[in-house]
């Protein structure tokens, strides 16, 4: 073990995804990063700023563009012995029993029948599955059949546990009790691992489990804090700590660092974005109106701290991350240190008419979105005001995936639409001045 407990570290790691005929894709950027022994560390971020990618490298289950992994004072450069991972979705074979996915990883490190089985066994009780070792998966709950997941991956006595959004997929209450059990494993030390790394898509879930929380920035990723967690354990969710902790990570996952100014679709410091190739987050006008009106009216009265909005208008912290950068994109809102205030435009825009609030929301898309504009401009040049989608969609594929490309495109055609900007014809493809 290197000196001072470290058990694996990122250093400088970049990972840049090509695409052909296209720019490469930079999706981690020059991330520094270690993990200590008897530490469990949660990483948070967008959808899409490369947390899951993230794990990848460090697992070895996808190689760095730049910069190395180094675990056990050895550069990883594939699947690395000591580590193990779970993944979101259960990922099972639907062939084998409980027993025989258990059994699976040791197989393949071809460990002894007779050890394997009982070592299989052994983490199945640990996991709290004794008594369903000759089930198929399809005869267990979600929460269960994540459990088997678990399950294979201590059995092969991990350093490292790498777990990817592990409770995501699973209902509430299932995801609390596994969460509770796995964490009693750990604080008895019932599991030989010695550090573990979570991506999380919940702040509350990375706040209760963790000792420190990484926060990631996105396009590209990259580490924008390392917060300390000292709270003393069980961790309750509705103290004072607790809370401080959880409004830290929301104002920093819900403003736009100062200096992003120049990085090709990025915001910057203006908040409006760079270019066309911005990835605009993937909200409706229908729910961006819903918040701003939750927000405007009674009990906040267009002042709410967030993590409480959430909880009020019922939306997972994703899915306010993604109504919260929309609605600060458009100006109707301002967001700073776990808090959000709709400006003046804002509550202007929840106390409007439907026919208002559309003039209000195409006066804002045009001033605040570089790519509707571009697409008002390219059909009020035309002289039948008319241009296929394809012709947008191939602009946006000289910054994006393919697949980022569509979705975006899916937006603003959804934010032009609500607005009157433009019209859409989904059966020919076809963009127009004309409602077709």
């Amino acid at each position: 073990m290197p000196e001072n407990g470290q058990l694996i570290a990122a250093q400088s790691v970049s990972k840049t995804y090509q695409a052909p005929d296209h720019a490469g894709r930079l999706v981690l950027d020059h991330i520094d990063f270690s993990l200590k022994e008897g530490e469990i560390v949660a990483v948070l971020g967008k959808s899409g700023s490369g947390k899951s990618t993230f794990l990848r490298v460090l697992a070895g289950l996808t190689p760095p563009s730049e910069g190395k992994v180094v675990y056990r004072g050895r550069e990883v450069d594939g699947p690395a012995q000591g580590i193990a991972m779970v993944f979101q979705t259960f990922a099972l074979f639907p062939w084998l029993t409980v027993l025989g996915n258990v059994e699976l990883g040791l197989e393949a490190q071809g460990v002894p029948r007779g050890e394997r089985r009982e070592r299989a066994l052994k983490a199945i009780d640990v996991i709290g599955l004794d008594g369903f070792e000759s089930a198929y998966p399809k005869e267990l709950s979600g929460g269960m059949r994540q459990r088997v997941g678990f399950a294979r991956a201590l059995v092969i006595n991990p350093d490292i546990l790498l777990l990817d959004e592990p409770f995501s997929a699973l209902d509430v209450l299932t995801a609390e009790t596994l969460r509770g059990d796995l964490q009693d494993l750990w604080i008895e030390r019932r599991v030989p691992t010695k550090g573990i790394i979570v991506v999380s898509h919940n702040i509350e879930e990375a706040v209760e489990m963790a000792d420190r929380i990484i926060v990631f920035g996105s396009d590209p990723g990259c580490i924008r804090a390392d917060i300390p967690d000292t709270l003393p354990r069980p961790r309750d969710w509705d103290s004072a700590g607790f809370r401080q902790i959880v409004d830290q990570v929301y104002g920093l996952l819900t403003t736009t660092p100062q200096g992003a100014m120049g990085r090709r679709g990025v915001r910057g410091e203006t908040g409006a974005p760079a270019d066309i190739g911005y990835r605009l987050p993937a909200a409706s006008p229908q729910q961006l109106a819903g918040l701003i009106e939750a927000l405007c009216l009674p009990p906040y009265s267009g002042r709410a701290d967030l993590p409480h909005l959430a909880e009020d208008v019922q939306v997972s912290d994703d899915d306010m991350f993604v109504l919260v950068e929309a609605v600060q994109l458009l100006g109707f809102a301002k967001a700073a240190a776990g808090d959000i205030e709709a400006t003046p435009i804002g509550r202007a825009f929840a106390d409007a008419d439907i026919l208002r609030r559309k003039q209000i929301f195409a006066e804002h898309l045009v001033k605040s979105v570089p790519l509707a504009a571009h697409i008002r401009k390219v059909l009020d040049d035309r002289p039948n005001h008319a241009a296929p989608e394809a012709r947008f969609l191939a602009e946006l594929e000289d910054h994006l995936s393919e697949e980022e490309a569509q979705r975006v495109l899916e937006t603003v055609i959804g934010w032009g639409r609500y607005a009157e900007l433009f019209a859409y014809d989904y059966d020919s493809g076809v963009l127009s001045l004309e409602n077709p």
